[in-house]
């Protein structure tokens, strides 16, 4: 068995176990790539909330989050208010961080100011797609284990920085890419690396690729 991957039915990697909640957020959406604005907004405020617990307690109250956050419509919760604040730290439901929640309505915020100025929030977040020079020659155990951040994460989180957003550090910026698609980190020998690298190929990936490629920072 080649390190960092596990066969049940199928070959997955690692990290994944044999959680049937992990094993369907891996198969279906992990490194799936996003061209949603909400999506990605949602990713950038759970990847937040993650912060100091396992992403595995944030996937088992994501559909609470998405109530208690209007969807992660961005442009609504930009205008929630103090009182409803309050609310939310009453909701058992999430994760009662007055800080997270706070960061979250800002976000929201900064992210209907990027939105204003680059059309979407897609074009932005893919304008940082890691090159080839950031990438391991090969997706092992051994190299991705050993790659929290890169030069691209890093970049993106001290620009959002810059512009107001808050808890998008260099790792969470990192996470965030793996998930989204930014990056592809199925292990080699995953059953499911191929269709995301075909998936990350796609027409409609390469039409957002070159809208982000006329982003100039």
């Amino acid at each position: 068995m080649t390190k960092g991957l596990i066969t049940t039915d199928k070959t997955r990697c690692w990290w994944c176990g044999e959680l049937p909640d992990y094993i369907a957020y891996h198969d279906v959406e992990w490194g799936r790539p996003t061209l949603d604005d909400v999506h990605l907004f949602e990713k950038v405020c759970l990847e937040g909330f993650q912060s100091g617990l396992s992403w595995l307690t944030i996937l088992r109250k994501r559909d609470a989050f998405r109530d208690a956050f209007d969807g992660f419509d961005f442009e609504r919760v930009a205008r929630f208010t103090p009182k409803r604040v309050e609310k939310l730290l009453g909701n058992a439901d999430i994760v009662r961080h007055r800080g997270k929640i706070e960061a979250t309505i800002n976000n929201a915020q900064r992210a209907v100011e990027l939105a204003e100025e680059h059309g979407a929030l897609t074009p932005y977040f893919w304008s940082w797609e890691p090159g080839p020079d950031e990438r391991p020659k090969k997706a092992t155990h051994a190299a991705l284990t050993k790659m929290t951040t890169c030069p691209s994460a890093k970049a993106m989180s001290k620009d959002l920085k810059k512009r107001g957003w808050k808890f998008v550090g260099p790792t969470t910026a990192y996470a965030f890419m793996q998930a989204m698609g930014l990056v592809n980190d199925h292990l080699e020998g995953c059953a499911y690396r191929d269709a995301v690298e075909t998936a990350r190929t796609a027409r409609a990936v390469e039409r957002v690729r070159a809208a982000a490629a006329k982003i100039t920072r």
